[in-house]
Formats: C-alpha cells, structure tokens, sequence
C-alpha cells in the first residue's frame, strides 16, 4: 500500500481576456508541444468568427457547445474470470468536460481545411446547434452504454 500523500486535483486559473476557467482548459487541451501563445490564438481567432458569423457571444456558444457534447455515461472494461466486459460507469464532473472538449478538438482537426481556428469554431458551432462529429460520437457511447446496461452490477468501485 502506497503511503504517498494523494495530490489534490487543481483547477486551471481563469483565462486573462474571457475570465473563464473552460476557456483555460480548452487552450490546455489545444497545446500542442508546450507552444500555449498558439494554442491562445487559435482559440480567441475561433471565439471572434463565431461572434462574426452568429452574432452571438463566442464564450456562451462554446458553454452550450461543451454542455451538449458532455456524456453522462462511458464504458470501461472490467475483468471477470476470463472474459472481459464492457460495464457502463457514470462520467463524474472534471471528466465528463475533458472528453468533450478531446472530442471537439479531435473532430476540428480531422476536418478538412487549413485553417485550425475556423475548423474549431465551425465544429463549435455544429455542437452548439446540437449537430457534429463530437455529437455522434457521445450519441455512439451513449448508445452503447444502454446495450451494455445488462453488465452493470459488475461496476467498477470509484474512488
């Protein structure tokens, strides 16, 4: 048994220009090789475009976004005697919004293009309206979570 004091799971300070913590997350989960002015850039070019195409707020379009792409369930894997099912767990909180946010930046960067910032703010806006890549794929899981909800007494214990 480990004696190590568990850490604390910190939140990310709130972003300078929007004062929100998911747009800190979001630029987070943009970076790619340390290069966080980029990430910064992408990400508010993404936020002014939705602003000029919806003429709405670019920060409430992404709240709505990350709200409807979040799951309620996932499936994990789980050993019993040989054969190993797929039990459907409860995404709990942080979680639940760091595959959202995976998900639609996945999808954007498999969109055709070249522009990283207009294919985030269009995968954005397609979430926001409730369509989209990211939404078929937490539809996807979602639905096979309820085929696998026959397996949810083996359910993992979280903790």
């Amino acid at each position: 048994m480990s004696r190590r004091k568990r850490s604390k799971k910190r939140l990310p300070e709130e972003d300078l220009l929007y004062d929100s913590c998911l747009v800190n997350l979001f630029i987070l989960r943009i970076l790619k090789s340390g290069k966080k002015k980029i990430a910064q850039k992408i990400l508010y070019q993404a936020l002014s475009y939705i602003k000029e195409q919806t003429n709405e707020d670019g920060l409430v379009t992404l709240e709505r976004a990350v709200t409807n792409v979040r799951p309620v369930v996932e499936l994990k894997p789980r050993r019993v005697g040989g054969a190993i099912y797929q039990v459907p767990v409860e995404v709990k909180g942080i979680r639940s919004i760091n595959l959202a946010l995976r998900w639609l930046i996945k999808f954007s960067r498999d969109k055709g293009g070249k522009n990283m910032s207009i294919k985030l703010a269009r995968e954005l806006m397609d979430a926001a309206k409730g369509i989209g890549n990211a939404i078929r794929r937490k539809e996807d899981v979602h639905r096979m979570a309820q085929a696998n909800r026959a397996f949810s007494y083996l359910r993992i214990r979280q903790k």
